[in-house]
């Protein structure tokens, strides 16, 4: 079910051609599970439409957002804010009305991805709350569209629904999280899938272990706006789910 190749990768050869028709039942489903474990660490897509490296732009600043970590694009009438997890910012969200991404970036190994794996973890997380999970082809390659069960102001249970979008790069690893009308409107879509696809990444030359977050600063004339933040509390698993990155952090008002 995870792992599955976007669409500008090059199609899985048929069951014709590897001569799988051939192949007792039981040999056929043992070849199906081991070619479904191969496809859960792929290498890298290409990505030429972005999410960029910072090795493949040569002036990141403009137009963004320099987050360390991450250049983020600015859009006008944005708010930034970020996410923090002990002393370390580890991710931003970008806010347009009633719309939101929020991206965060991993170090991952050389020549394999790990969106495949994510994916399925964060599938798991959600689906043990009690979500509903689907697994489609979206503008941005495989992402998941979740339905998350959430309490409502007067008690009862509702449902959020949520977008999950990853991409992976060189040893690096980003996702995003679209929520609000973004998540299920195309026409609100457009600007936050831009945002996620423009952002530039600096993984930076230091040993990481894979999964760690880029940890990313504050712009220098950051004006913080402190009423109302509530810390990110890490969850169990970085990839869990990513319910409780959901809710606001610091604020960066940023005027386009």
């Amino acid at each position: 079910m995870f792992g599955r190749r976007k669409k500008n990768e090059a199609p899985e050869e048929s069951a014709e051609s590897t001569g799988a028709e051939d192949l007792p039942g039981d040999a056929t489903d043992e070849q199906a599970d081991t070619d479904d474990a191969h496809r859960v660490n792929l290498p890298p897509a290409p990505r030429p439409d972005g999410p960029w490296d910072i090795s493949e732009v040569s002036k990141p600043e403009e137009g963004r957002v320099d987050l360390g970590g991450l250049y983020v694009p600015g859009v006008e009438g944005m708010e930034l804010r970020v996410e923090v997890a002990g002393d370390a910012i580890v991710a931003a969200t970008v806010v347009l009305q009633d719309s939101a991404v929020q991206v965060q970036a991993f170090a991952a190994p050389k020549n394999e991805g790990i969106w495949g794996e994510v994916r399925e973890e964060i599938a798991t997380g959600i689906t043990q709350q009690g979500g509903v999970i689907d697994e489609i082809e979206g503008p941005l390659g495989w992402e998941l569209r979740a339905q998350v069960p959430v309490p409502l102001p007067d008690g009862k249970g509702g449902v959020q629904v949520v977008r999950f979008v990853g991409v992976d790069g060189p040893r690096w690893f980003l996702r995003g999280v679209i929520s609000g009308h973004g998540a299920v409107q195309p026409e609100a879509a457009g600007v936050l899938e831009h945002v996620f696809r423009d952002t530039v990444v600096v993984r930076g030359e230091g040993p990481m272990a894979p999964r760690d977050p880029i940890v990313l600063k504050l712009p220098d004339d950051a004006q913080m706006v402190p009423d109302g933040v509530q810390q990110e509390t890490v969850a169990e698993s970085r990839f869990s789910g990513g319910v409780e990155r959901l809710e606001r952090g610091p604020e960066i008002s940023e005027t386009r």
